[in-house]
């Protein structure tokens, strides 16, 4: 996963004092700013500062860390990682739905750290016919272009929120009247058992630990998906496809 990381690092970044600076104050979407720990200078100060200011997650790491990641071999002490495109707002993706005259289908990964498996969720989401993904700031892939790619395209064309708080984003979602449906291997009503057809964002858990506590307290229902094999899980993605897909049957057959 680190190895996959670092990659990634090295597709979409902005190295340098002045380069990082200039890119705040553009606007740039920047996903992470990486500086090095215990330097005691006025300038990188200045630039967590203004990254905290935007929202921008900052984290301090090893000089040698920053060392590997650089391309130029001049970082001088930082590092922004960015987004291959710009996020987007809750409300953009709820417009979405209601210009096409749709109810809301919203699809919130809780922790996907894995790109590959972001990127595979992103594209079965636009072939289903979601409105938008979620994801938070921290503990997660960013719209990177591993993302991208493994996306399949799918990326350009899905609207994507980066959000701070997972559980706040699905509070205002609930506001507007969708029902939250969580995944989970010990869900309280089985897949085929559950009704769809509504307003709805559906959560799909981390690769490892599935949902948080406090998401998954802010779930309405939780859906467990039938499992006949010797193994209990299935992939974060493949897993978010299936649920998708019976979300997309119910309500085609809702309009037939």
């Amino acid at each position: 996963m680190a190895e996959i990381q670092d990659r990634e690092l090295k597709n979409e970044t902005i190295e340098g004092r002045n380069a990082v600076i200039e890119a705040l104050r553009a606007g740039r979407s920047i996903d992470k700013i990486y500086l090095a720990k215990g330097e005691a200078d006025k300038t990188l100060g200045h630039i967590a500062s203004k990254a905290r200011e935007k929202g921008v997650v900052v984290v301090e790491c090893d000089r040698r860390k920053l060392d590997f990641m650089s391309a130029t071999h001049a970082h001088q002490g930082v590092i922004a990682l960015c987004a291959v495109r710009e996020y987007c707002t809750l409300k953009e993706i709820l417009a979405l739905a209601e210009e096409r005259g749709e109810k809301p289908f919203v699809i919130v990964c809780d922790e996907i750290s894995d790109p590959h498996n972001l990127g595979a969720i992103i594209r079965s989401a636009e072939c289903a016919g979601a409105h938008g993904v979620v994801i938070p700031k921290r503990r997660s892939a960013g719209l990177t272009t591993i993302v991208d790619k493994a996306s399949a395209g799918a990326a350009e064309h899905m609207l994507i929120a980066r959000v701070p708080n997972l559980s706040a984003a699905l509070d205002t979602l609930k506001s507007r009247g969708l029902w939250v449906y969580g995944t989970a291997a010990d869900g309280a009503s089985g897949l085929w058992e559950t009704d769809f057809t509504g307003p709805l964002a559906l959560v799909i858990g981390s690769e490892g630990d599935g949902m948080g506590r406090l998401v998954r307290e802010s779930c309405d229902f939780t859906v467990s998906l039938p499992m006949k094999g010797r193994l209990n899980s299935l992939n974060a993605s493949a897993a978010a496809s299936i649920v998708m897909y019976e979300v997309l049957r119910q309500r085609s057959g809702a309009r037939a």
